[in-house]
């Protein structure tokens, strides 16, 4: 599938830069859209949708033979931005700011930290196996809100799902953020020597 909606992209005159664009508007879209709905089955549907741009726009650069740096640097902003409309609907439609604000800080801390190496020495893209990386986040993001109205929870536990799912992602983001960097700092002690 994913190769028939490359070419079906390219055939349309479509650019990698501008997918990551549309990726963003469609995310945005889909927050608005719960804000006023308030369904997280619908949200976590749309989001599901509306972020699988993410992997068209690296697609469609390779098979355009068009990849490029500020392409990839892009689509890693993008990303970030992605994340943070979305819990801050989230935040915003179910009032759950602190466990919002620990997830979305944590994915950012996670990026950042590798990225703030990047500055420092030269990094290898692929070889941060970490534990929670963006896809994994996602797809417990989309389960949390797909799965929320048909998985309540006891009041102990918050009473909804998606509510585990957000101090789930708080508190390991944080943890994959730790991991990088303690990655960082011997990565740059290796460097020093």
């Amino acid at each position: 599938m994913g190769h028939g909606v490359v070419a079906v992209l390219t055939r349309l005159g479509a650019t990698p830069n501008r997918v990551t664009l549309l990726g963003l508007a469609l995310v945005v879209a889909s927050c608005a859209a719960y804000l006023l709905h308030r369904s997280a089955f619908w949200f976590g549907l749309s989001l599901a949708v509306a972020m699988s741009c993410d992997a068209l726009d690296g697609a469609l650069a390779r098979a355009q033979g068009s990849v490029t740096k500020f392409g990839g640097y892009l689509d890693a902003v993008i990303d970030r931005y992605q994340e943070i409309v979305t819990f801050l609907a989230i935040a915003w439609v179910t009032g759950w700011w602190l466990a919002s604000f620990l997830a979305v800080t944590g994915a950012t801390l996670t990026s950042y930290n590798k990225a703030r190496l990047a500055i420092e020495i030269p990094v290898d893209n692929k070889a941060w196996p970490d534990l929670l990386e963006r896809p994994h986040r996602m797809a417990l993001l989309f389960a949390g809100l797909v799965l929320d109205p048909f998985l309540p929870l006891p009041d102990w536990l918050g009473g909804r799902f998606l509510f585990l799912v957000l101090w789930v992602l708080a508190a390991l983001t944080h943890v994959t953020a730790i991991q990088r960097f303690f990655r960082a700092r011997r990565n740059l002690a290796a460097a020093s020597r």
